[in-house]
Formats: C-alpha cells, structure tokens, sequence
C-alpha cells in the first residue's frame, strides 16, 4: 500500500475518533469524515471534508482506508433492536459503501469485551453479530481491531485527575494504574491504520506491559511470594508427593524436562512425574493414556505436578502465569508462537489459552490465545487466571486415548 494514504473515518465526533481525527490528519494524504450530521461534525473539525454516507462514492471514491469508529455503547438507552441497527447493519452498509467506492481496506474498531463470549451486554452481543456478518462482504479486506482502554492526548473520565497531578506524583501513580488494566495509546492505533503491515482478519492492539515497571515488579514480586509460601509452609505436602510418586512406579519422583522458554532459550523445566519411566519425549497430546501413572491422574487433574516449577520461579525462568512451555520437537507451536511475538513473555505454569481448554493439539490455536494474553496482559487478569486455575480450570493438555 502507498504512502501517505488517503483515509475516510466514521464516529469521528465520539472519544476515540476526537483524537484520533487529529493524528491521522497531520500523517495522511486526505482524510474524510463521515456521519449522519456533517454540520456537526464541521463544528468539532471545521478544516476537515465531512459528508453523509449517502455522498461517500462522490467524496471519497478510491480512497485507500475506512476507519469504522461508528457504534452505539453500552452507556447509551436502546433496546436491542437499536444496536442491532447500529452496530450490525450500519457496519455492514459501511463496508458495501467502502467497497462500491473502491476503498482497499475496512477497519472495524470494536473493544476487548466483545472477545468475551460470555460477555451478552448489548454491544458485545451486537458487535460480535456484526463481526460474524463481515465476513459475507466480499472485494475489500476487513480487518477487526479490538481495543483495551484508550488513552488520548489527556487523561479522561474517572482518570482525568491524572492530568492535574506533578509529574513526580502521576508518573509512578500511572504506571501502577496502567498495570491493573490493559491500556492503548491513540498513537499506536492511528500508526497501524497509517502502516498496515499486512492485512489479518483479527488484531488486538494494546501498550502491552513489557515497559511498565510497575507490572513487572509487581508480577514477580506475586511469583516469589507464591514459591516462598509453598516451599515454607507446604515443603512437607511436596516430600508427601513425591515418596508417594516414587513409590506408585518405578522412576525418579521429580521428572525433568528440556523446554523452550523467553527468546526462545531452552531450560529445564520440575515436575512430579506423572507418566511411566520411558514414556516417549513429546507432547502430552501424542502421548498414550496408559502412560499415565496412577497418582500421576490426580496429580494433573490438581495441577499439583506443576508444584515443582517453584524452583524454575525462583531461577525466574517461569511466572506462575503466562504461555505454557513447550518442548524444542513441537517445532510447528515453535514456529506459530515466534511468528506472534509469544517468547517475548516469561512462560507460566498456568495461562490463558489453558483455562480456556485451549492445548497444545492445536498449535496455530495456542498461539492465537497466547498472544491473545500478551495484549492483554495486566495484573487483573493475571488474577482471574490464576483464581480460575484453582477453581478447576486450566488441567493440563489432554492425553490421547
């Protein structure tokens, strides 16, 4: 695609659009705004081309992009009917019109919540139906960007104190804040809409957390304090384990393993042993049900196996959450998880996708949810894993039958 690009944005008078309206204007070719009342939209952006849909083909015709910003939110009265109309079939004319224009590419903009299928509030239920009927539109490429908590030019709504505050206060109070909540800045949006690296159907874009002190000091501080508290007050729960390990089969209590973990560097990676002496080295998923010990179903079913990595905590080679490791022969998850980034995280003993039942059977799956987790990764999140883990979730990869 050429640069700079002409560009046509919709919902520009909502937050979202009032910032980022600003940026793409000083980086593209030539920017349209669409919208039923184009007089409004001339107040708020007076030295900007608006128009109705129904002028897009006169105005805009061969222009390079369409950013959908155009919705109805949750903190809006209607009934179902209302964000059906809005939020599906609105989107839906707005790629027709795009693509009768001879516009390249449609980015629809939706939040992080709609990624939640158990989220039913009106905008997750309407926008995941309009995603689902993007997909009947046909000659231009539509691309779905799911955003976290958008951060403009200043701090808004109950963070909008944040911008009163000296600098010496905000900052260390901002990067604690921003590490409760997975964050995005107007910046990198626009920047993706203004240099497409390549189309993908699906696109979480977020801040991350890989420059936030505060989430990683905190994140290893809760490591440590979770492998201190088991191996001072439940040492004698671990002994327990792994005489009964050593006494229900022939085989060391503790089985040792090669992974791979961030950057890609192998390590070793402690776990009770839960199979038979012997067992082929290769994904739980292509290892025999009858390789199973005994105590080792219960021990997987816990995740109580999974006690010994306290150790690789220590060494910091693991978190308790992250992308499970995996070993050096599942080349294919290797080159899955390299494409997208996943090694850029500490591995964990628990993660997203596992919660999910989401395993190593699939790979370019597993890797889809683990870079799902890096977008979003926050210490909130890392909470509910960890919570969903206790209470059941997250048992392992499955073995064949």
């Amino acid at each position: 695609m050429e640069f700079p690009l002409k560009i046509v944005v919709t919902g520009a008078s909502g937050y979202v659009g009032r910032n980022i309206v600003p940026v793409l204007k000083g980086q593209c070719e030539e920017l349209v705004l669409v919208g039923r009342d184009p007089v409004k939209l001339k107040q708020i952006f007076p030295d900007i081309t608006s128009c109705t849909l129904a002028e897009l083909p006169t105005v805009a015709k061969g222009f390079d992009s369409l950013v959908h910003l155009a919705v109805l939110n949750n903190n809006v009265q209607g009934d179902e009917a209302d964000f059906h109309s809005v939020n599906v079939e609105l989107t839906c004319k707005m790629a027709e019109a795009a693509r009768a224009c001879g516009i390249k590419s449609f980015y629809n903009i939706s939040s992080v919540h709609v990624l939640d299928d158990q989220n039913l509030a009106l905008y997750a239920k309407t926008k995941r139906a309009a995603i689902k009927a993007l997909k009947e539109v046909k000659g231009i490429d539509v691309t779905n960007v799911y955003l976290p908590f958008v951060r403009g030019a200043q701090w808004n709504g109950k963070l909008a104190f944040l911008s009163t505050m000296p600098s010496v206060i905000a900052k260390p109070l901002e990067s604690c804040l921003l590490a409760l909540k997975p964050t995005v800045k107007i910046e990198l949006l626009a920047d993706y809409i203004l240099h497409p690296p390549y189309h993908k159907d699906t696109v979480i874009l977020s801040d991350g957390q890989s420059h936030n002190l505060a989430y990683r000091v905190i994140k290893r501080g809760l490591d440590l304090l979770f492998a201190l508290l088991v191996i001072g007050f439940f040492w004698w729960a671990l002994l327990l384990v792994w005489i009964l390990v050593r006494c229900g089969s022939s085989g060391p209590g503790i089985f040792a393993q090669e992974r791979v973990g961030r950057y890609g560097k192998p390590f070793t990676c402690y776990k009770f042993r839960t199979m038979k002496e012997g067992t082929v080295q290769a994904g739980t998923h292509e290892v025999s049900q009858a390789s199973v010990t005994g105590i080792g179903k219960f021990l997987r079913g816990t995740k109580v196996d999974e006690l010994p990595q306290v150790w690789n905590i220590l060494k910091n080679e693991i978190s308790l959450i992250g992308p499970r490791p995996g070993l050096p022969v599942q080349t294919e998850l290797f080159k899955q998880r390299k494409d997208r980034g996943v090694f850029d995280v500490k591995p964990g003993i628990s993660g997203l996708a596992q919660v999910n039942n989401v395993d190593m059977s699939d790979p370019e799956k597993l890797a889809q949810w683990d870079a799902r987790y890096i977008s979003l990764q926050s210490l909130l999140l890392d909470i509910k894993i960890t919570l969903a883990t206790v209470l059941g979730n997250g048992q392992g990869d499955k073995v064949a039958k």
